[in-house]
């Protein structure tokens, strides 16, 4: 029986358990907010405080203790320079668990683990718009697909669908539209 203990097993072995949150708080460094399960948040979330407390002593030990807990000193260089500073004057709570909803797959409930900070982020370049479209230098012909002797075609049919291909290539398509979503342009 599990009487008084408080860390949750996540179903998995004490090995496999150990390597999940040791990559969970490796993207949470990275990445500044992760999404998972909200057990396996709320585990990576005390973990994840009890890292940025030995971070904020910034010496040579914290960070052989950091390289051996996470396994990578890259990691436990960030950890150290960018973020143990911004809690300086916090004596934990350094991590938030916020519920998101379930997973649709399996009805798991689904959580969002981030630091309590806010960070900088860096802005794109914006490139301006452009007023006038220069023609190209070199405008190929697409090249027409060759007819066999079985099908003929009329030639207006083809001028439709060249028109077409050029009409979604201007516009670029359902692909130009989902990348102009997805970069916020």
């Amino acid at each position: 029986m599990r009487h008084r203990r408080l860390k949750r097993k996540l179903g998995v072995t004490s090995e496999h358990r150990k390597a999940l949150l040791r990559n969970l708080v490796k993207s949470l460094v990275k990445r500044k907010r992760i999404r998972t399960t909200y057990a396996k948040a709320k585990e990576a979330s005390a973990y994840a405080d009890k890292l940025v407390t030995i971070a904020k002593r910034g010496d040579v030990h914290a960070r052989r203790v950091l390289i051996s807990k996470l396994g990578c000193s890259e990691t436990a260089g960030l950890l150290i320079k960018n973020i143990a500073p911004l809690f300086k004057e916090k004596k934990g709570g350094y991590t938030r668990v916020l519920r998101v909803g379930v997973r649709p797959g399996d009805r798991a409930s689904v959580a969002i683990l981030e630091f309590t900070a806010t960070f900088e982020t860096v802005k794109k370049k914006v490139k301006k718009a452009k007023d006038t479209v220069k023609p190209k230098e070199s405008v190929e012909k697409p090249e027409t697909p060759k007819k066999s002797s079985k099908t003929k075609e009329a030639p207006g049919k083809q001028e439709e669908i060249s028109k077409d291909k050029k009409e979604t290539e201007k516009r670029g398509g359902f692909l130009g539209t989902l990348r102009k979503y997805l970069k916020g342009d």
